[in-house]
Parts: C-alpha cells; sequence; structure tokens
C-alpha cells in the first residue's frame, strides 16, 4: 500500500511538475526538482496543452461574442502567449538568431544562449504571432457559429498536440549542447518510454475532446469526422516536427531547450493553418 502511495505521489509530482514548468498557472505545490522527475513529467505535456488549450477556446468562445474577429483575434492570442509567460516565444527567438546567423555551430549555440533578442529573432517572432493572429481570425467565426462549435473545441488539441511533439524531439534527437549546459539539459534520459508514454496520453485526451464535441447536440460535426480531424492534425505535427528537427539538427548537431518552443510555436501555426483548411 505505501509504495502504491509513493507511486501516485510520485506521477503527481511530475504532473505538478510540468504546469510549473511549461505555464503561469498558479500550482501551489513545493517541488525537489531534479533530472528524474523532469523525466517523469514529460509523460503529461499534451496535458499541459490540452489545459492551455481548453482555457484559450473558451477565453475565444467569449470573446467571439462580444468582438468582431479582429480585436478579438488579438486580445485571445495575447492569453495564449500569458498562459506560458512567452517561453517558447522566447525560445524561437532565439533560435532564429541562432541559425539564421549562419555563423558555425559553436557561434550559432553562443548567440542562442545570449539573453539579448537580436534582429532576426523579433522578425521571427512578429511573423510567427501575425501568422497566428490572422489564422485565429478565420477560425473565430466558428466558435459565435454554434453550429460550428466542435471545430473550434478542436482548438483545444493545438497545444496538446505541439507539446507532445516536444517530447518525441527531446526522445529522438541528441542534446546540442554540453552536459550541464542549458535548460534543455535536464532532460537526458529521456526516451522512447516516455514519448510512446506521451503519445498514448496525447491519443485518450484527443479521443475525450471527440467525444466531448459528439456530446454538443446539433453540431454539424460527429464523432468519426471529429477523430478524423485528429488524425489530419497527428499526420501534421509529426510530418511538420521531423522536418524542423531533421533541419535543426544538421545545423547544430542536435537540438537545445530554444529548439523545442521554437518548434513548438511553429507546430502551433502549423495545425492552426490545418484547421482553417479544414474549415473551408
Amino acid at each position: 500500500m505505501r509504495a502504491f502511495i509513493r507511486l501516485i505521489r510520485s506521477w503527481g509530482e511530475a504532473c505538478a511538475a510540468a504546469f510549473q514548468f511549461l505555464t503561469r498557472l498558479p500550482v501551489p505545490v513545493k517541488l525537489d526538482y531534479n533530472d528524474a522527475l523532469f523525466r517523469r513529467s514529460v509523460v503529461f505535456y499534451p496535458l499541459v496543452g490540452l489545459v492551455l488549450g481548453l482555457i484559450t477556446a473558451a477565453a475565444g468562445l467569449l470573446l467571439a461574442n462580444v468582438l468582431s474577429p479582429l480585436p478579438a483575434a488579438v486580445l485571445l492570442l495575447g492569453i495564449w502567449v500569458m498562459l506560458t509567460g512567452a517561453l517558447h516565444l522566447d525560445g524561437l527567438m532565439d533560435t532564429a538568431d541562432g541559425i539564421l546567423s549562419y555563423r558555425s555551430r559553436e557561434r550559432m549555440l553562443e548567440i542562442m544562449k545570449d539573453s539579448r533578442v537580436g534582429a532576426m529573432g523579433v522578425i521571427a517572432a512578429v511573423l510567427v504571432l501575425l501568422l497566428k493572429w490572422s489564422l485565429l481570425t478565420e477560425l473565430l467565426p466558428a466558435a459565435a457559429a454554434g453550429s460550428q462549435g466542435n471545430l473550434w473545441l478542436l482548438l483545444a488539441l493545438v497545444p496538446l498536440w505541439s507539446r507532445w511533439y516536444m517530447v518525441v524531439a527531446i526522445a529522438c534527437w541528441p542534446y546540442a549542447r554540453q552536459a550541464g549546459s542549458g535548460m534543455g539539459g535536464f532532460f537526458r534520459g529521456v526516451g522512447a518510454g516516455h514519448a510512446a508514454g506521451s503519445g498514448l496520453v496525447a491519443l485518450l485526451l484527443s479521443f475525450c475532446v471527440a467525444a466531448a464535441g459528439e456530446a454538443f447536440g446539433g453540431l454539424s460535426l460527429p464523432f468519426w469526422h471529429m477523430v478524423g480531424i485528429v488524425v489530419i492534425l497527428l499526420a501534421v505535427t509529426v510530418g511538420a516536427g521531423v522536418l524542423m528537427s531533421v533541419s535543426i539538427h544538421r545545423k547544430l548537431g542536435g537540438l537545445t531547450g530554444d529548439t523545442y518552443g521554437a518548434m513548438n510555436e511553429l507546430l502551433e501555426a502549423a495545425l492552426l493553418l490545418a484547421l482553417v483548411l479544414i474549415k473551408g
């Protein structure tokens, strides 16, 4: 019994660690952070993404019913960024500054570690935010239209799958920096088992979202249609994620904490684009 309680406590701490690390949501739990805790926490990254997605979708639903799409999308994007404290956006800027400098591998990594933001980082952040804003502008009318409510509900899956791919990237590509350097080093030891566990969590939660969409009577998308959209989102995540991972690995000899964040931001944009194309 004691062993079972310790097991539950261990995984509960891992879940809390995932929320504390990836979000600015209040999680009033004091944790003893170590490599083992970081490794266990990645299993809950899709859950963190889903919670962020549900909060964002709920906020969008409210904004769409009181504002026109353009200002509503700006406010919604601001909420989305604030929920994570711009953690991944910061990684995108650092990655752009490094990789787009076209310097040697060592110099790129030095630039990415610099706390100052350069021109390429600002340009990349502005372009990605503009893309997200424009895509949210296209999707927000679905939130205001009751007949497309479960399409808007699928917005919750965008941060879910982008954060799942972060686990895949951590597990499948080497870390580019030396041992003990950078926050990404905390995740050394994350392997295929962690990625598979995180993937199972992502699939389970996605099917729960699809089932929730079916539960809304009178909506336009039946359960199996929503499952099909989940499969499309998964394919986009894997396809775009692998292309980015391979490209960054060739330049840096591996991935870093900054590149995980950058890929998360770009995958969110790609998944939003997929939803816009599905919406037609």
